[in-house]
């Protein structure tokens, strides 16, 4: 038998004092959902399930786990947007989070700068280091092993618009060090911020 691991079936349960699912998905960069419902009322809100799926076309996603404010309006609309957090955006951000009624604006109640987009109607942070303008692709409720609805959905959209600000640009590339990106860790309250890079170049076949 291999004692080399610590292995757990996650439908009996971890056995440790805390989940170790999402600190292993770490550190993740946030979803920064800005949207519109069909009246017009602008939401904003973080998701700590995102990723990019394809270069070409530009294709993101995150999930929601409820059926919340963003996936409705984002039904509703067929936009949405991806604003970068960067660690001076970390508290407006964690504000944003707050359960609180579709009618009140996230943008104003986090302090932030509501812009439209340019190819959408949907509302980006101006204070971000970049945004994305998505127009939705699928919006996928997911199911378990036994085909039963679970209580998760996944936006997928296709990025039609990219904004970066000009004080994020050196040489002709995204400053990524200067953006300073805020990242999500596993456990309650954890973050992280962007360490030192390296470089590896993949080998050609």
């Amino acid at each position: 038998m291999n004692t080399d691991t610590y292995f757990y079936d996650p439908l009996k349960g971890h056995g440790l004092p805390h989940d170790p699912f999402k600190a292993i998905l770490a550190p993740r960069v946030i979803g920064w959902i800005g949207s519109l419902n069909s009246k017009g009322q602008a939401n904003l809100a973080p998701y700590s399930f995102f990723g990019g799926f394809s270069d070409k076309p530009k294709v993101i996603a995150f999930s929601s786990d409820g059926y919340k404010d963003s996936i409705r309006n984002i039904e509703e609309t067929g936009e949405f947007t991806w604003n970068l957090t960067s660690r001076q955006l970390a508290q407006a951000m964690n504000k944003s989070s707050a359960p609180v009624p579709p009618e009140v604006n996230e943008f104003e109640m986090a302090g932030l700068t509501q812009v439209p987009g340019r190819h959408v109607k949907a509302p980006r942070v101006g204070e971000s280091p970049a945004s994305f303008e998505c127009k939705l692709l699928q919006i996928l409720r997911l199911n378990d092993l036994e085909g039963q609805a679970i209580h998760n959905w996944i936006a997928i959209g296709q990025v039609v618009g990219v904004h970066i600000r000009h004080e994020f640009m050196e040489d002709g590339r995204f400053n990524l060090q200067a953006a300073q990106p805020v990242l999500r860790a596993g456990y309650k309250g954890d973050y992280f911020e962007l360490g030192s890079p390296f470089e590896m170049i993949r080998p050609e076949t």
